[in-house]
């Protein structure tokens, strides 16, 4: 149930005490501005035609690729045609994987091929073996070692469709750490039901990693309906299958994040960041992923350049998220000196579903700041869920050593329906839900860069995991 504005205002009346900063606010006139700039966004199409631009002209934007290239060269002209006061990049090198081809068959009494696609990161060769099924990532790690000998492992868990997505560190789960544990129990390939909700044939990729010492084996992902079929094969009886991947790494590449800034009128050394990640997997064009969240950071900070925000806006179009957070984990390390002055942060990487709840680490700190951010977000149909959002992908690192984050959720029921498949197209995305998405981040921006005060962000030790 959606809070009313007077239970939410005593909420963070009551909160008030605990704060440990000084009370952050945003002017009257600020306020009135991001209201008008909401509702003119809702009417703009900016962002729908920046993502048509990217989804077409360059297409899929496999990191490494010489669509990769092509995509950094659109992302700096767009950049500039969008009015950005300044355009530059910051290398990103990383171990460049490439796909060239895939195959699989079940053999004997039953043969029929099976549509699957390598998993991202795997290592090539063609194998055949027995399929041993296992419903879960838990079942497979208490299978005993060297009892896959020979054989081919195959995780057959249908991951479930939510609203925040949250299945995925299942299914997400045994598409990176899957591969692993069935080398350790004697494996000499690896299968698994697709990481999607849906039902089809198109298979969903992404990637994986093999543990340091561990001799690497082809790893694929089946789609939902050929993962069902040989989990019937299975059950009839002892089933072969013939796994043949043509994949793996070649050299380094480097890419680049590619930035584009608006100087702020009063503050120009102080930073809203805003952002998505440029590169997407091969077999879509990558529309949900991540080119929405592209054309949602490029758009926003375009409508709220007129305005001439007090801080410095900064747009990120990251490289290589997909293959390890390669372009965050690079920005967060050349910029670690200024955590303090990226006031605070917030990435669209979860598609162009309507936009349903705001958190922010400043919720405990800021809870006026966090009442006027939801004043002007309400009206879109955006709730206060404090301590339900967190930072995403690539501004995660930078997070991590202190800078201050905005969560803007977005609808993700059926994001996993399209994810890292080939069916992430344009046609996909709903116009006035990007719209949305367009307003909120606005918005947003606008809001932070007129802040009186800041949301926290101070320097501290990374997290291991970042």
């Amino acid at each position: 149930m959606r809070r009313t504005a007077l239970a939410f205002a005593l909420a963070l009346t009551i909160a008030l005490p605990l704060q440990a900063q000084q009370p952050t606010r945003m002017p009257d006139a600020a306020m009135a501005q991001a209201a008008a700039l909401r509702d003119r966004a809702l009417q703009d199409d900016t962002g729908w035609k920046v993502l048509e631009s990217l989804t077409t002209e360059v297409g899929p934007r496999l990191a490494g690729s010489d669509a990769d290239a092509r995509a950094v060269e659109w992302a700096k002209a767009k950049f500039r045609q969008l009015g950005y006061d300044k355009v530059w990049t910051e290398p990103v090198t990383f171990p460049k994987w490439v796909r060239r081809s895939e195959h699989g068959e079940v053999l004997g009494p039953h043969a029929q091929k099976l549509v699957l696609t390598a998993l991202g990161g795997s290592a090539g060769g063609t194998v055949e073996g027995e399929v041993v099924r296992f419903p879960d990532l838990a079942a497979l790690q208490a299978a005993p070692d060297g009892s896959l000998a020979g054989k081919i492992a195959f995780v057959d868990y249908q991951m479930k469709a939510a609203r925040d997505g949250n299945d995925y560190r299942n299914g997400g789960g045994i598409r990176g750490g899957g591969p692993s544990v069935a080398i350790r129990k004697g494996a000499i390939g690896f299968l698994m039901r697709s990481a999607g909700t849906e039902t089809s044939r198109s298979p969903h990729t992404g990637n994986t990693r093999y543990e340091q010492g561990l001799t690497p084996i082809p790893a694929a992902a089946l789609s939902t309906i050929d993962a069902a079929q040989l989990a019937r094969l299975v059950a009839l009886g002892p089933t072969r299958v013939k796994l043949a991947l043509d994949c793996g790494f070649d050299g380094e590449y480097t890419s680049q994040n590619v930035i584009g800034e608006i100087t702020g009128r009063k503050h120009p050394d102080e930073i809203v960041l805003i952002g998505g990640h440029l590169d997407s997997w091969d077999h879509g064009t990558g529309a949900i992923d991540d080119g929405a969240g592209i054309a949602i950071s490029m758009a926003a900070g375009a409508l709220v350049k007129p305005l001439k925000p007090a801080r410095t806006i900064r747009v990120v179009a990251f490289a290589n998220e997909e293959q390890g957070l390669f372009g965050g984990r690079k920005y967060a390390d050349d910029h670690a000196k200024d955590v303090a002055k990226h006031v605070i942060a917030a990435e669209s990487d979860f598609g162009a579903g309507h936009v349903y709840a705001f958190d922010s680490s400043a919720r405990d700190a800021q809870p006026q700041a966090m009442q006027q951010f939801m004043q002007v977000l309400a009206p879109l149909g955006i709730e206060w869920q404090p301590g339900q959002g967190g930072p995403e992908s690539d501004i995660g690192a930078m997070a991590a050593r202190g800078m201050a984050w905005a969560s803007l959720a977005h609808d993700g029921t059926h994001y996993f329906d399209l994810h890292h498949n080939a069916d992430d197209t344009l046609d996909k995305v709903d116009p006035k839900d990007l719209a949305q998405n367009v307003a909120a981040y606005a918005a947003f921006t606008w809001l932070a860069s007129e802040a009186q005060g800041g949301f926290g962000s101070a320097p501290k030790a990374p997290d291991a995991k970042h």
